[in-house]
């Protein structure tokens, strides 16, 4: 039987889960590890606007975040890795058995190409010489064919550069991973050195496909909040993801009591959460009163994976127009929404300047029927200088007042 909730409870609900709403769930360097665990991964794109995908993730619920927290829990602490996931993704180091498909994969995919064997070698001989490299400084020279099999790396109709090639089949089947970074230059080194020797030798606890996309389920359900068994882009990446196996998976998180089914009034599917959250659920629906806050949210947030799911319980709808062409872009380039209180409310598009030090605010749009209060201002003001603060600027600039309704 399933639980039968409103839709501002279903908003109230993914808002606590997430740690957008109320007081902040997350703090600090410690903070931003548990997020990621409870999230699975965070999206990487190497996009820098007003920082990158994954740092924005961070910074909207993550309190006292800094970038170099990230960057030192990938590059100092060796907590998380970089990886596939949900496309390129950061997920953390204790999660890399369950990658072994991937890594396998890889493996049999170098068989495919000529050469992979004696450049394998050649690499690894310097990198236990040298240490951490980049495909500019490793000395190996001309061109090969190679794709990756696992991710967008590669060239699919030609030759690339044969030492970026073989560091990235490295990476893809895991003896290599990604040191450090410096903009978005990679740097490798042996995973053995940094990885230990149990994780390394751990099997894929998901032996069977079936358990292997079970685990992904409940892995997505928990980086959004909840998912429906329908077709969705936030089950991108999940290994061997089929329409009879997504039901028969969904159907058997159920029976084993792992996820529990929610009807929203207004929405004709049925919803799914882990059995785990239903404290959380238990929250949302206790009428309690929670500390408003206006957060911005990075266009590949967790939260927005799904985002049939975003306009059926918020009414919101969101296309990232990066890619669009700029005269056919509705809003910007590069705009994130805002949420203020249990609600989208508009978004804004911001760029940090970092010669100058400046955020600048270039436009905010808000949602039709959203009545711009001084207490709304007053936290879309602060958000702006929180993501300013980030991005080492010392200034914000709005390029436009944002107006309070009068009426």
């Amino acid at each position: 039987m399933a639980i039968e909730i409103t839709l501002k409870d279903m908003r109230r609900f993914m808002l606590l889960k997430q740690g957008l709403l109320g007081d902040y769930r997350f703090s600090g360097k410690d903070g931003a590890l548990n997020y990621i665990r409870q999230a699975g991964c965070i999206q990487y794109d190497p996009i820098d606007v007003c920082g990158r995908n994954a740092e924005l993730t961070l910074q909207s619920r993550v309190k006292r975040i800094r970038k170099q927290d990230l960057y030192d829990l990938l590059y100092k602490d060796h907590a998380l890795v970089d990886y596939t996931d949900k496309e390129l993704s950061i997920f953390p180091v204790e999660d890399w058995p369950y990658f072994e498909r991937w890594r396998g994969t890889a493996r049999r995919n170098a068989d495919d190409f000529v050469g992979i064997p004696e450049l394998a070698e050649k690499a690894i001989r310097y990198i236990k010489e040298q240490g951490a490299v980049s495909s500019d400084d490793l000395p190996i020279e001309g061109r090969i064919k190679w794709n990756s099999a696992i991710h967008w790396s590669g060239n699919w109709h030609g030759d690339s550069k044969a030492a970026r090639s073989i560091l990235e089949q490295m990476y893809s089947d895991g003896r290599l991973i990604i040191h450090h970074k410096v903009g978005t230059r990679k740097y490798y080194d042996l995973t053995e050195r940094y990885i230990s020797e149990e994780i390394l030798n751990s099997d894929d606890p998901n032996q069977e496909l079936i358990d292997h996309i079970k685990w992904g389920i409940l892995r997505r359900i928990g980086a959004i909040g909840t998912l429906w068994n329908k077709r969705s882009d936030s089950l991108i990446g999940i290994w061997g993801m089929e329409t009879a196996l997504r039901r028969q998976a969904f159907h058997e998180l159920e029976e084993e009591g792992r996820i529990l089914p929610v009807k929203v009034s207004g929405v004709k599917d049925i919803f799914y959460i882990l059995a785990e959250d239903r404290k959380i659920l238990e929250k949302a629906l206790s009428g309690n009163k929670y500390k408003v806050r206006c957060e911005l949210i990075a266009p590949l947030d967790p939260l927005m994976w799904d985002r049939n799911i975003i306009e059926a319980v918020f009414g919101f709808h969101y296309r990232w127009e990066i890619y669009v062409p700029r005269d056919k872009r509705k809003f910007g380039y590069y705009v994130l929404p805002m949420i203020y209180g249990d609600r989208f409310i508009g978004r804004a598009e911001a760029v940090a300047d970092k010669e100058k030090h400046v955020l600048e605010v270039r436009n905010i749009w808000f949602e039709q029927n959203v009545r711009v209060t001084k207490a709304m201002v007053h936290a879309i003001t602060g958000a702006l200088k929180r993501l300013g603060r980030f991005n080492d600027c010392g200034e914000v600039v709005f390029l436009h007042t944002i107006q309070e309704d009068k009426k």
